[in-house]
C-alpha cells in the first residue's frame, strides 16, 4: 500500500525553530535578546556607524576603510538617480496605489536599463546592489511627490541617504536630529537574518534567478501584513487612543476582547528587541522637540500595561511609529521605509546564495486523504 514520504526531520509549521541554510550575515540570539551584522553587536553599530558603512559590511563583510566608505558613498550618490523608464512607471501609477505595489513595480523594472542586466557576475550583481539600495529613496519619494499633485525632486548630491530620503518627501533640508534618527533607524532595520522576505529572497536567488527578480520577490513578501506594516498600525492605535489619559483604559478593554495590540512580542526574541532601545530614546526625543510629547506617553504606559499583564515586550515596531510620525513621515510609507533600509540585506543574502549555491527545495508532510480512485461525475456525490 503506498504511504505518504515522511519528511526527514520533524515538521515545523511556519518553519518555526528550522535551520534552513549557514549564513555570515546576521544573526539573531532571540534568548538573549542580542543582534549582530557579521560580528558586530547592533548596539555598537547604531551608536557610531552609519547606514552607508552598514550597508557596505553587510555587501561586503568588514566595515570599509575611509577610501572604500568614500567610494561606496559615492556610487551610491551617483545611482540616487532614476531611469527615465522607472520614472515614467511611477508616473503612469494610479495616485490612490500601495506605496509598496509601486515600489515593487518600478525596482522591478528597473532592470530593463541596468547597465548590468543580462550579467549575473558577482561584480555585476554587486553593482545592482548598489544601484537598488541607492534608487529605492528616490522611487518612494517620486511617487509620494506625484502622488500629492507636487513636483519630484532630484537627490541633492550633499546629502546623505536618509538626508536626501527626507528632503525628496518634503522639500525641505532636514535638521540633523531628524537626519540621525532616520539613519539609526535605517541600520536598524537592515537586516533581521532568515525573516520572511529574506528567506523569499533567497529561495528565488537559488533558482538563479537575478538580483532584480530576487528583491522583487522580497518586496512582495514584506508588503504582506504580517511581516511589514506593524509600526503602521501602532500609529493607528496611538491616534485612536489621542491622550496619555486614555491608554490604560483602551489598552486593557482591548485586551478583554482579545484584540492583539501591535508592536508587541517576537517569532525569535524571547526578551526585549535590542532595536527597541535606540527607537524609545529617539522617539521621546523628537516627540518632545516637535511638540507632540503625547504619543511617547501613550506608548510608555502601554508598554508597561503589556509587560505586567501579558509578559510581551515591545518590538521594533512600536516605537518607530511615532518617531516617523513626528517627523512628518505619512503613515503609508513606513513599510517602504523599511524596504529602503533591507534592501541592503536582501542583497547581501543574494550574493551569498549565489556564491555558493543550492536549489533551495523542502518537503512537506503530506496530512491529506490516501489511495483514492477516480470516479466518474455521475457517481460522484
Amino acid at each position: 500500500m503506498p504511504t505518504a514520504v515522511e519528511p526527514s526531520s520533524t515538521s515545523a509549521k511556519g518553519l518555526e525553530g528550522v535551520v534552513a541554510n549557514q549564513s555570515a550575515i546576521c544573526y539573531v540570539f532571540g534568548e538573549e535578546g542580542r543582534l549582530i551584522y557579521r560580528g558586530y553587536d547592533i548596539h555598537d553599530l547604531a551608536d557610531h556607524s552609519t547606514f552607508e558603512e552598514t550597508a557596505y559590511l553587510l555587501l561586503q563583510g568588514d566595515l570599509p576603510t575611509r577610501a572604500q566608505l568614500k567610494a561606496f558613498t559615492e556610487a551610491i550618490k551617483a545611482s540616487q538617480k532614476l531611469p527615465k523608464v522607472v520614472q515614467r512607471i511611477i508616473k503612469d501609477a494610479p495616485l490612490t496605489a500601495e506605496p509598496m505595489n509601486v515600489l515593487r513595480t518600478a525596482a522591478s523594472a528597473s532592470v530593463f536599463v541596468d547597465p548590468d542586466k543580462g550579467d549575473d557576475s558577482a561584480a555585476a550583481e554587486y553593482r545592482k546592489a548598489v544601484r537598488l539600495i541607492a534608487q529605492l529613496p528616490t522611487m518612494v519619494a517620486q511617487f509620494h511627490r506625484l502622488r500629492n499633485g507636487q513636483k519630484p525632486l532630484a537627490p541633492r548630491r550633499g546629502l546623505n541617504l536618509a538626508a536626501n530620503f527626507l528632503y525628496m518627501t518634503s522639500g525641505v533640508v532636514p535638521d540633523a536630529a531628524a537626519v540621525k534618527a532616520l539613519d539609526v533607524a535605517l541600520i536598524l532595520h537592515a537586516d533581521h537574518e532568515l525573516n520572511a522576505s529574506t528567506f523569499a529572497a533567497r529561495v528565488i536567488a537559488a533558482t538563479l534567478a537575478d538580483m532584480h527578480g530576487a528583491v522583487t520577490g522580497a518586496l512582495a513578501a514584506l508588503a504582506g501584513p504580517l511581516h511589514g506594516g506593524a509600526n503602521t498600525e501602532v500609529m493607528k492605535m496611538l491616534l485612536e487612543i489621542g491622550t496619555p489619559d486614555r491608554a490604560e483604559a483602551w489598552v486593557r478593554a482591548a485586551l478583554g476582547q482579545k484584540k492583539k495590540i501591535m508592536g508587541f512580542g517576537h517569532r525569535v526574541y524571547r526578551t526585549e528587541d535590542p532595536r527597541a532601545a535606540h527607537l524609545r530614546r529617539m522617539s521621546e526625543e523628537l516627540g518632545r522637540k516637535a511638540g507632540q510629547p503625547q504619543w511617547y506617553a501613550i506608548q510608555q504606559i502601554i508598554e508597561a500595561v503589556m509587560r505586567r499583564e501579558k509578559g510581551l515586550y515591545c518590538n521594533v515596531d512600536f516605537y518607530s511609529a511615532s518617531m516617523y510620525y513626528v517627523m512628518g513621515i505619512p503613515l503609508d510609507l513606513y513599510t517602504p521605509i523599511f524596504a529602503i533600509s533591507r534592501m541592503s540585506g536582501w542583497c547581501a543574502h543574494v550574493l551569498e546564495q549565489h556564491a555558493d549555491n543550492r536549489l533551495i527545495r523542502p518537503r512537506a508532510e503530506y496530512v491529506g486523504p490516501m489511495n483514492r480512485t477516480w470516479v466518474t461525475p455521475a457517481r460522484r456525490a
